[in-house]
This record gives C-alpha cells, structure tokens and sequence, in this order.
C-alpha cells in the first residue's frame, strides 16, 4: 500500500569484477544516525579495518562497539579482519560463527572450545544464533543454542562481542515457542516475547542484530522456488513489523535489526517503508550463499547493493551443508556393475559418511542432493581447489569471502579441526581473478546444480 521507492543515492567510482557482483562503495545515509544507546568505545585506530571491500565515502562513526584488536591471537595465524555491517554502527569479523548445531550434534564441550577458538585464538567477534537452534528444530531442544552461548559470555567482555540472533517467521507447526500455543508469526506481540525469551536464555540485557528468520508473508521457501499466487495469504503488515523493532531499538534491547531467507521484494518493501515513516531499516540480510548457490547476484545483488539500500549480505551455507569441502564425493562399490559412481546406484557410498552429518541429519537434503547436478559441479570445483593449492572447502570460503558484498561469512562447524581449516581461508585477499574466472567457467556449465535434476531422471 505504499510506493517502493528508494532516494536517490551517490555513486562512487570503485571498479568492480562484473556487472552480476558489483555494487558501489557507497554508504546510504544511516537511519539509525545518533541512536547509539550503549556507549560502546570509539574505535580503536590500530583496528585492521578491511577498507578493500568496505571502502566508504564517510568516516565511521564514533560510536564503534569496543574494538576486537583486543582480543588475543596466535601468532601464527592471520590478523582478522573486520568490516562495517551495511550503514550500522557494527563493526564484525569477516567470519560469524554460526551456531545450529550447538546442543544436537555438538555437545556442551565441544561448543565451548568452538567459541574459545575462534574469539581467543582468531579475533572473531561476531556471533550469530536463533531462537529455533539447534536444527532439527525440537521442543526438547529448542534454545539449547542461546544457553550455551549464554554460559560462554559470562565470562566474557560483552561490549567485545557482536550477538545476532533470528526469531521465526510464520509457521503453524512450530506451536512451543510462543506463550498461546498458536505456532510463530512475525506480529508486535510475538516479537516482544521472541526477543525477551532470547535475552533470557542468552542472559544478556540486548543483541546487536535482531533478525527475521524467514518472512511472515508467503514465500517460496525450502523447496519450490517459483512463486504461485495461490499460496497467498494473509500476513502481518510490513508497518506492524517495523513498528515492533523499532520500539526494540528505542527501549535498548536491540541495537540493529536485519531480515533472513528474503526476497527483493521483502528487502524493498522494508527499506521503502521505513524511508516513508522515518523508522529504522533492516542492516542485513542472511540468505544462503555459496558456490553452489548464487541466487543472491541477480535480484538481491541490485537491491541491496551499497548504492542503493546498502543491505549487507550475511552469507550463510557457504559450504552447501558441508558438500563443498568434498567429503561427500561418490565411490563406485566393490563388485559393482557401474563403471564409476552413479548416484542412481543404491550401493553408492560416501567416503566418511557419518549418519549424524547435515546431509542426514536435514531432512531431504541428501535426497535433494543425489538426485541433483550438485555432485558433479562439487567435483569440479574440488579439482579447481587442488589447482591452486588448497582444500575445498578453503576455496570455497574463499570465493565467498573475496564478493565486494560480503562483509562476514557465516560458518558453521562440528569440530575444532574443522573450524579451524575454514578460519584459515580468511585473513587476506587471495582469492584471485583467475580463480575467479575459472569458477565462472564452472559455472557456467553448472549454473544452478542444486535444482538442476540429473540426466535420466535423477
């Protein structure tokens, strides 16, 4: 019911690698401008600021949360980087520790060492979590996540740490979350209880990022991604949402809030919507980003560019569920007829395949993925990964990281070994033009292999 419209914006110079990832480093004018109601320190100016792909055309604002260059790092790892989230006032890490299967696959302990890690060890400060952790979503488990990280931070600087978390968007099964049983929608009175309940569990008095996990609205979620009118229904108002949040913001409880699993039409409707009523806009937005996935580059790439909303992308899935680190590559079975693995073969077998991996554990996924193209574009980029020298799952982080419009990758992890391999592809810009042309070339053979079915019915 209101125009989508967004002012106009500066254009700043910086070349770009191509017109499907460039976006202009420019910052839009920052809603949220004096809003700052945490005292956080200045910003340090030893702080190793990642200007190349965060280059802005003002200062940062004095209000920076204290600086991360505090922390402690070994020294034989690379200094960590950190970047400025979209037009806030958040200074992240270019990893964000993702946290789903903290409470499920990963014990208590093995959560611990996670965090000692990566905030002792590599200097990352950005924590990212969900009211619905950790995944498969249980009423046993749900919030398990948010203890874990709770019982982390108290012995911890708060004011060091970026915590992000993400609320449910509308869902009729998910009836154990709110107080009335009636499932979770994106309303005023149930982002008030979502965002109390986190604080509790997470025992802090705010977040840094207040995220909507997936849309109140319809959309083409996690399965079909064609849109069909027949599937609208009745939603929360963007206003409604927006007055929630920001109410949030002005009683201290959040200090930024973002969207998840969006639309280009969801991320305009927002940011159109707050420019018409002078309300805070979403910072971010957490879509799933990969080698294998790229979705982002076409409509979301323009929207939310830095040129235009300046909406950052919080890239999560960088690995497709860990297949891009190639260890779910395909054998053929002793004894078997096929010449070379077929993933129509039901004697195929993974290398290292574990029932409690991701590609098990979510339901769907692994037959979502062997009835795909997937498969053969994760053996090409895993021999493109041996050309240059490093793991798969390396190069695959590394693509992601080096994309002018990501400013922290989410990652996730079940080990500390494991965390610590994907720490390693940060820390510089090594990610070349030729690696880059060499994925466009896979690409384009593969350009959207995980709903690209095998030839033959796969």
């Amino acid at each position: 019911d209101h125009p989508l419209r967004i002012p106009g914006a500066m254009a700043d110079s910086r070349p770009t690698r191509s017109a499907t990832v460039a976006t202009a480093a420019v910052v839009f004018s920052a809603l949220l401008d004096g809003a700052d109601a945490f005292g956080a320190s200045p910003m340090a100016s030893s702080l190793p600021v990642h200007t190349a792909r965060c280059k802005a055309t003002n200062a940062f604002s004095p209000r920076m949360m204290a600086a991360p260059s505090a922390m402690g790092t070994k020294k034989n790892v690379k200094q960590m980087r950190y970047n400025k989230l979209g037009d806030s006032d958040l200074l992240v890490s270019e990893v964000c520790l993702g946290t789903m299967t903290w409470g499920k696959q990963n014990s208590e302990e093995q959560a611990m060492k996670q965090l000692d890690c990566a905030f002792d060890d590599y200097g990352v400060n950005f924590i990212d979590t969900a009211e619905g952790y950790p995944i498969p979503l249980q009423p046993e488990t749900q919030g398990d996540t948010d203890r874990l990280i709770g019982k982390w931070m108290k012995g911890r600087p708060r004011d060091k740490i970026v915590l992000a978390t993400k609320m449910c968007g509308a869902s009729q099964r998910l009836n154990w979350f709110r107080d009335d049983g009636k499932g979770t929608r994106v309303n005023r009175k149930q982002v008030f209880e979502s965002l109390d309940k986190s604080l509790q569990r997470l025992d802090t008095d705010y977040v840094d990022l207040f995220q909507i996990h997936w849309p109140d609205r319809y959309v083409p979620l996690f399965g079909p991604n064609k849109y069909d009118e027949k599937m609208e229904r009745a939603a929360t108002s963007f206003e409604e949402q927006l007055e929630a949040l920001a109410d949030l913001i002005k009683e201290g409880k959040i200090r930024h809030w973002g969207l998840s699993n969006e639309t280009p039409f969801g991320v305009m409707a927002f940011v159109s919507l707050a420019m018409e009523l002078g309300l805070p806009k979403p910072v971010s937005i957490q879509n799933s980003y990969s080698l294998l996935t790229r979705e982002f580059e076409s409509g979301l790439g323009e929207v939310c560019s830095k040129a235009h909303t300046n909406v950052a992308l919080i890239p999560y899935s960088p690995l497709s569920a860990g297949v891009l680190s190639g260890k779910y590559q395909l054998k053929a079975p002793k004894k078997s007829k096929f010449s070379q693995a077929s993933l129509k073969t039901p004697k195929a077998k993974y290398e290292g395949n574990d029932p409690n991996c991701r590609l098990n554990l979510l339901q769907g996924y692994r037959e979502r993925y062997e009835s795909s193209l997937a498969p053969q574009a994760v053996e090409e980029y895993s021999k493109l990964a041996a050309k240059y020298g490093v793991s798969p799952t390396q190069f695959a982080l590394g693509f992601v990281q080096s994309r002018s419009f990501v400013p922290s990758t989410c990652i996730g992890a079940t080990s500390v070994e494991q965390l610590e391999e994907n720490l390693q592809a940060f820390g510089d810009d090594w990610f070349t033009e030729e690696m880059y042309d060499d994925v466009e070339e896979v690409a384009a053979r593969f350009p959207d292999p995980w709903r690209t079915p095998q030839p033959g019915g796969g």
